[in-house]
């Protein structure tokens, strides 16, 4: 699974713990709102690119709809 602007930080938190440090490290506040709407557009694909550098998903690693 890659993670996406639609994921809450929360979800993103409960399934990968070791996320918490980005979302600290961004000031993004642990939530039931959506990535897309805590994180300006210009924050949120680095954002992205680091979460799932952490959780080592990407596109590469996960086929479309699965």
């Amino acid at each position: 699974m890659v993670i996406q602007t639609n994921m809450t930080s929360k979800a993103i938190t409960e399934v990968w713990e070791e996320t918490v440090e980005v979302f600290q490290k961004y000031n993004v506040p642990i939530t039931e709102k959506s990535l897309q709407v805590l994180v300006t557009e210009n924050t949120l694909q680095v954002l992205l690119t680091e979460l799932n550098n952490v959780v080592g998903s990407s596109n590469t690693t996960c086929i479309e709809g699965g």
